[in-house]
């Protein structure tokens, strides 16, 4: 923002003291004998530093990988973005923060596109969304809580349209199938991971840094702390997830904060025992995340509306589990039939 000060000299000559401050950057001033060359000044001084072409002597110097450290270690669940923030660090970690332009972020947008991510799959149009949306939030940090941006360059850059969201569930054969193959597989927390997900929708990082202390076996319930929406979410527990809570409970190693801590020697996820499983069921085009798709899809065919789904998968919006929507539409419809009926009842009698 600019301020103006009309200074007057011993000798009677006016000059307009102008002063660009931005945050993020040392004060800029300047002196001019007009208010218009002043005012001019201050729009150009403020553009140039906010789009980095202008970088005052006294700015402080920081690594994009600072940022990432700094935002790794303040900002709650940044961890589970990590990946991302990994694949950014390859390619900007040593470059400065106010280096990073919007066009070299755009240039690595078309790259991830062409690429593979480290998992070794095609950035999808809705991937590339989701890195984006990562590193901005680092910047956002950075401008926000460090001071060290002005703006955030991610604010002028394009992100792809993502398609319409994929539902791919389970049908009853299928599940069944993957069920067995998980039991028995050589990895016993794979079958107890699949149940849960199943069972409750939640996502598998919520899953695996989920703690004894958010169990609750006598409410029948599961408090998730760490959630992609960074709010806390209950999950009623029911079935065979909360008869195999009760068996796990017994077994619990005094010293066990996880309920699913990794192995020594594994990783917390089991993912070639996944793999294989997805193989021996002789199931195909399907992922992890599609197990909560699976368990939303057999919330909308048992009469559950969109309101309650949102509620159980942690949607801040309905938009998000409208793709549910058409597998409802027998419950939909009875509704309908139950609303015609009532209003049209008095039509009715009188014929």
């Amino acid at each position: 923002m600019a301020s103006f000060t009309l200074r007057t000299a011993s000798d009677g000559t006016v000059r307009y003291r102008a002063q660009v401050r931005l945050r993020g950057f040392p004060p800029q001033t300047a002196s001019f004998e007009r208010l218009a060359d002043a005012k001019r000044w201050a729009v150009q001084i403020e553009a140039g530093l906010r789009e980095g072409r202008i970088r005052p002597e006294h700015t402080e110097s920081h690594k994009v990988s600072d940022l990432f450290d700094r935002y790794l270690d303040a900002v709650p669940n940044a961890h589970t973005r990590r990946t991302q923030l990994d694949w950014w660090r390859k390619h900007l970690g040593q470059l400065e923060v106010r280096d990073v332009t919007p066009s070299l972020i755009a240039s690595l947008r078309e790259a991830l596109a062409k690429g593979k991510t480290p998992s070794r799959r095609k950035a999808s149009p809705g991937t590339q969304v989701r890195y984006l949306a990562c590193l901005s939030h680092a910047f956002s940090f950075a401008v926000d809580d460090l001071g060290w941006l002005g703006t955030n360059p991610l604010s002028r850059v394009r992100r792809p349209k993502e398609p319409r969201g994929r539902v791919r569930f389970l049908d009853d054969v299928e599940r069944n199938r993957l069920l067995e193959a998980c039991r028995n597989s050589r990895s016993p927390r794979l079958y107890r991971i699949v149940v849960l997900a199943l069972s409750t929708g939640a996502r598998r990082g919520e899953i695996l840094a989920l703690r004894w202390s958010d169990v609750d076996l006598s409410r029948r319930l599961i408090t998730l702390q760490e959630t992609k929406n960074d709010e806390r979410r209950a999950l009623p527990l029911a079935g065979p997830a909360l008869e195999m809570f009760r068996e796990l409970a017994k077994a619990r190693p005094s010293r066990s904060a996880l309920v699913f801590g990794a192995e020594k020697g594994h990783e917390a996820f089991p993912r070639s025992a996944w793999d294989r499983a997805l193989r021996v069921a002789e199931i195909e085009d399907f992922r992890f995340h599609d197990l909560r798709h699976s368990a939303a899809s057999y919330l909308a065919m048992g009469g559950a509306t969109l309101a309650e789904i949102a509620a159980v998968l942690g949607h801040k919006t309905l938009a998000m589990v409208k793709r549910y929507a058409h597998l409802s539409d027998s419950h939909v419809a009875g509704v309908v039939e139950k609303m015609n009926a009532r209003i049209f009842a008095e039509e009715s009698a009188a014929r």
